[in-house]
């Protein structure tokens, strides 16, 4: 393991020429303390977790002091939000340092968040608060426990420093680390400019770096577009699957790596509605959660657009026409395994969607009622109390529970190795709103973060039954229908 000046810094996004980016420093923050240190992150860049406990790590993952090699810079992209084209964002309150390479080889990038006003701040002032930093770093970790790719988090460190939002809140960074953080926007800035040299230089570092089997191939660009539409498709099944909205589907906050990127107002969802709002600046309901993977193939559509200088139109079309294959399949694989069934097919749709529409009329909870699926018995005239009673409608689960039953029947299902499989797909603990609620009061009364990092412990291992947890697993208190997240969470 490595202490902090022997980390290896390079910066690959730096040798792009300057109209990719501006090089700046991090705008200092005034006494800054560790908020929590994401050990299991830790192991991704081989940094010897002890460093957290040095008199100077704060100093150097609030920007104060640069580590060596870093080649701080922020990132210039555009991108469609709510559905309208902004000719340029950027990093606005951003910073990446560079990449460090693991032993493994991996390249991770490491990045500042609330790090301080960047050319592209524009009236911002360039900070997070330690609210929604707590926010993105429990989240972070929450998804990747579930298994589903995002950026990862490293640690939280936190600032006295006043930060005007709705109110007086206090200053923090979140260092988040991800393969690449070039996203959508990132090519869209480029097409509305007419640079089409650019174009082709941020697709050929693309796939030099992170897809170099396509590196030699003389359709290389409708492949690079092509991987990305598989891997977004998959993201929004597995986010559609474990009922996560991610509120600000923007283009600027869309990963070319299909990895979840840019935590705002994202929200679990409690009890099942498809129509499910989670940011409440989305008046419109652009990003409800049964919205997102039309949402998905929409701003796929608008990458698409911003290659169509390296990809024809008509290969474009091709390309994007793959997409709901890709998510219908995946989707339906994610449901079959939380249903315990061994082998899914498309006949098993009306299972599902049957379930979803009595779940959906009983405000029945989504997590909650899966978790407890796996209890369900398969013996004929068991009438499964603990499960019928989820539901208002108790004739309609019945009529649904037969169904299953005989699926179940019909593959020779044994419940208790069934169980065992549905537990692996159905977590236990998720990041509902009130928890991460909790955890952020206690952090800014008190200045107690041991909330934080028992949640952080929690949610690494979101499948696990963990009985000294298990009020975490609790339905949502009633006070928890009054938080509200919008874009500035």
């Amino acid at each position: 393991m490595k202490k902090l000046d022997q980390l290896n810094f390079e910066n690959s996004f730096a040798r792009l020429p300057e109209t990719f980016h501006s090089r700046l420093r991090p705008t200092p923050l005034p006494e800054p303390y560790l908020v929590s240190f994401n050990t299991d992150a830790a192991r991704l860049i081989d940094l010897d977790q002890g460093e957290a406990l040095s008199a100077d790590f704060a100093e150097h993952f609030v920007g104060n002091r640069l580590m060596p090699g870093s080649d701080p810079l922020a990132m210039l992209y555009a991108g469609h939000q709510f559905g309208h084209y902004v000719p340029q964002l950027g990093d606005g309150r951003a910073i990446l340092l560079g990449e460090v390479k693991n032993q493994a080889g991996e390249a991770w990038e490491i990045q500042l968040k609330g790090a301080g006003t960047t050319p592209y701040s524009r009236s911002g002032d360039g900070r997070a608060v330690l609210r929604s930093s707590i926010r993105e770093y429990l989240c972070s970790e929450a998804m990747h426990g579930l298994g589903i790719p995002t950026t990862r988090a490293l640690c939280i460190v936190g600032s006295d420093q006043e930060v005007y939002r709705e109110s007086i809140e206090s200053a923090a960074v979140v260092t988040r680390l991800a393969p690449s953080h070039v996203r959508f926007g990132s090519f869209e800035v480029f097409f509305y400019r007419r640079q089409q040299e650019q174009i082709v230089m941020l697709a050929d570092y693309v796939i030099t770096r992170h897809f170099p089997h396509l590196a030699d191939a003389a359709d290389k660009y409708p492949r690079l577009l092509g991987e990305v539409v598989a891997r977004t498709a998959r993201l929004m099944a597995k986010w559609q699957a474990v009922g996560f909205s991610h509120g600000v589907m923007n283009t600027d906050n869309m990963s070319i790596l299909g990895l979840t990127f840019d935590y705002g107002p994202f929200g679990f969802m409690d009890a099942f509605d498809p129509g499910y709002i989670c940011n409440h600046s989305d008046h419109e309901g652009r990003y409800a959660y049964d919205q997102q993977p039309y949402i998905g193939l929409w701003n796929l559509g608008c990458l698409a657009q911003a290659l169509t200088p390296v990809i024809p139109v008509e290969e474009a079309r091709a390309v994007l026409d793959t997409y709901w294959p890709a998510f219908g399949q995946h989707y339906l694989e994610l449901m079959g395994a939380k249903l315990g069934l061994s082998r899914v097919g498309h006949e098993d749709a009306a299972l599902i969607e049957g379930l979803l529409d009595i779940m959906q009329a009983g405000r029945v909870d989504y997590t909650h009622f899966f978790r407890a699926l796996g209890h369900f018995s398969s013996t004929p005239g068991e009438p499964n109390a603990m499960l019928r009673d989820q539901f208002i409608d108790r004739p309609a689960f019945d009529a649904w529970a037969e169904a299953y039953r005989a699926r179940l029947h019909g593959e020779a299902s044994e419940d208790a190795e069934r169980k065992a499989r549905m537990d692996s797909a159905n977590p236990k603990y998720i990041l509902r709103n009130y928890l991460a609620q909790i955890a952020i009061e206690k952090a800014e009364k008190e200045r107690d973060f041991t909330e934080v990092q028992r949640l952080l412990v929690l949610l690494h291992r979101p499948f696990d039954e963990q009985p000294e947890m298990a009020h975490y697993a609790a339905l949502p208190p009633g006070w928890a229908q009054h938080i509200s997240v919008s874009c500035s969470s």
